[in-house]
């Protein structure tokens, strides 16, 4: 279905991301990879959402030759934790830190997709609310000797062992939690 909507654009995701590269793979769509390096800093005052349109716009700009066939889809995902972005831990104690800090209380997931051509960008967000029951010491020790919480947002993924004890209940995409929401994408493409 978007393979034959998308035929006339050259898909560009600029992901390092396996699990957004398998969503694309899933919506049968045909896709190339190109990532470029950029530091993911934004200004102070942003809140939200307004953080990863931001990041989502700033690593599209990063793609100065874009063509009328080109197709670029940039994406960011932050989890916004009482008024604070929590993104991907740099070391063991920074991923320790923000799984104990989102023990026991509700976060958000939010992550924003710029959809660019040289002819018009479009941002898109979503929003989705997790709940962490209490997490001991002992569990998240386990989790990040165990798995691989740091390329990801809030150093989690739910997809993972920490998911399936730590999450109470969710408002919203569990795609958006795992990195992308594909049904806003999926529409977006369709309506191009």
């Amino acid at each position: 279905m978007l393979r034959e909507k998308l035929k006339n654009y050259n898909v560009i995701l600029a992901s390092g991301s396996p699990r957004r590269q398998q969503f694309f793979k899933e919506l049968d769509l045909e896709f190339k990879i190109q990532v470029k390096e950029i530091e993911e800093k934004f200004p102070k005052h942003l809140k939200g959402a307004e953080i990863t349109d931001f990041l989502a716009n700033l690593k599209s700009q990063a793609f100065t030759n874009l063509t009328e066939k080109d197709l670029l889809i940039t994406s960011d995902t932050i989890v916004w934790l009482e008024n604070k972005a929590l993104g991907k831990p740099k070391n063991k104690q920074e991923a320790y830190t923000m799984l104990k800090e989102l023990s026991g209380k509700k976060h958000e997931v939010i992550t924003s997709i710029s959809i660019r051509n040289i002819n018009f960008q479009k941002i898109i967000n979503d929003t989705t609310v997790v709940y962490f029951k209490e997490i001991s010491d002992k569990e998240i020790t386990y989790y990040i000797n165990n798995y691989n919480p740091y390329d990801k947002a809030g150093a989690y993924g739910i997809q993972e062992w920490i998911g399936f004890i730590a999450i109470d209940k969710m408002e919203g995409s569990y795609f958006n939690v795992v990195g992308l929401p594909v049904h806003k994408l999926f529409k977006e493409l369709m309506n191009l």
